[in-house]
């Protein structure tokens, strides 16, 4: 059971990683995002090509080789905590979530090896001021990185039968 589980994070997580990269290759490479941009798809989504530098919203921006090389050891410490954590994984809600994530962070590593930054193309944006979505701009890895959280919350918050707590039968149903 436990190799099944482990098993399943790993495929969830070479998935999440090969939509993300395939996706990347496919916007840089064949359709040119670069020079097409932005391609409005609905009101408050655009496709656009943006380079992050840094983590999420930017934050912690690595211009540098020192930021980047830092930005990839942080990648690779969380990929490792993830990697043990789906190793002890006790059910599969728990181990897609997990590869769900550790494909989303190797996505993003990878473009930040290979280019010196992660590249995003969708921009979610209002122009109301409603929070941190109101402008945000994200890709594949994002996505799965978002959707294995959200499990993982989920998943810590579910009920879930004692364990370990044997329950005695229940009494017959007498008549009396």
């Amino acid at each position: 059971m436990k190799l099944r589980l482990r098993l399943t994070g790993v495929a969830t997580a070479a998935l999440a990683f090969a939509a993300d990269q395939i996706s990347k290759y496919w916007f840089i490479q064949i359709f040119d995002i670069g020079s097409r941009q932005p391609i409005r798809l609905t009101p408050f989504l655009d496709l656009v090509m943006a380079w992050n530098p840094g983590i999420s919203y930017s934050m912690l921006s690595a211009d540098g080789s020192l930021g980047r090389w830092a930005l990839l050891a942080l990648a690779a410490a969380a990929t490792a905590v993830f990697g043990f954590w789906l190793s002890r994984a006790a059910d599969w809600l728990t181990a897609v979530a997990l590869g769900l994530v550790i494909g989303g962070a190797l996505g993003n590593a990878l473009d930040r090896w290979a280019y010196g930054a992660v590249a995003d193309f969708f921009f979610l944006h209002t122009a109301l001021p409603v929070g941190p979505l109101a402008n945000y701009v994200f890709n594949v890895a994002d996505c799965g990185i978002v959707a294995g959280v959200a499990l993982l919350l989920y998943d810590s918050v579910r009920a879930r039968p004692p364990t370990g707590v044997e329950t005695a039968p229940a009494p017959p149903n007498r008549r009396e």
